[in-house]
């Protein structure tokens, strides 16, 4: 999301009509809906995450969430449970990089400390979700290598639009995922769904992207994210509401010492 992709941008902006390569076509369309989500500065946002199990029963947390945009690197993002009491304080703090492994950070109130999450374990479930810890980081560009697919519908949620489907595989060698197919959008270049594929090379999960609203005349936000693990059939819903963006957070409100004032 950042200036240097910008540039990158004007330059690839051919490529999405002359398509001389699936692979530069699928960087052209990733660079293009970076851009597009460039320039929010800072939010605020209430959560609400829904577990399902197999047999359909359901839990629910309250959770705030706060994210400072990346100049130079990716975003900076925490992460705080606010309910139910048994995780009440908990906090994730994520520092997103382009280039290397990202920092996650996790508190636990009852033991009342800090705790590193190692890059080899970031595939894990993230407090027995659905989401594993690298899906909660900021999706930089180059974080992957992209090729482009097909064009395809975005599916029964978005009636109406038309997608690009890219493949990105990761650069990280510690990823939970050989590849990811992402539905993209024609219109707004805003994903619709992503597919998880394991180390195996088997489908794993879904991530479908509902009801987008737009903020600051500018950037679209999914009100609620479904994903469906496939091989267990379990599902976590998250829910956003109550965007604030441009704040004033600043770099000082990302670290982790405000892991354990977190609120």
């Amino acid at each position: 999301m950042r200036l240097n992709w910008i540039l990158i941008a004007a330059l690839l902006a051919p490529v999405l009509a002359i398509a001389e390569t699936p692979e530069e076509k699928g960087l052209a369309i990733a660079v293009e809906a970076d851009r597009r989500d460039t320039g929010w500065g800072d939010y605020t946002v209430n959560m609400t995450m829904t577990l399902f199990n197999k047999q359909g029963q359901s839990s629910e947390r309250n959770m705030k969430s706060r994210s400072l945009e990346g100049k130079d690197d990716g975003d900076k993002t925490i992460i705080v449970f606010n309910k139910p009491r048994d995780v009440k304080g908990t906090a994730l703090l994520t520092f997103t990089h382009k280039v290397g492994s990202d920092d996650q950070w996790l508190y636990l109130p009852a033991l009342k400390r800090v705790k590193r999450i190692a890059s080899r374990n970031k595939s894990g479930p993230f407090v027995g979700s659905e989401y594993a810890y690298e899906d909660l980081s900021s999706q930089e560009v180059e974080k992957y290598t992209y090729k482009y697919l097909k064009d395809d519908s975005c599916g029964e949620h978005a009636k109406g639009l038309s997608c690009f489907v890219n493949e990105r595989d990761p650069v990280d060698e510690f990823s939970g995922y050989t590849v990811q197919h992402v539905w993209v959008d024609k219109e707004e270049y805003r994903p619709q769904k992503i597919d998880f594929y394991d180390r195996k090379g088997t489908l794993l999960k879904s991530l479908t992207f509902y009801d987008y609203k737009q903020y600051l005349d500018q950037y679209w936000r999914a009100d609620r994210l479904m994903m469906i693990n496939h091989q267990t059939g379990k599902k976590t819903e998250l829910k956003w509401d109550g965007y604030n963006f441009r704040t004033g957070l600043k770099d000082s409100d990302f670290n982790k010492n405000s892991l354990k004032r977190a609120k």
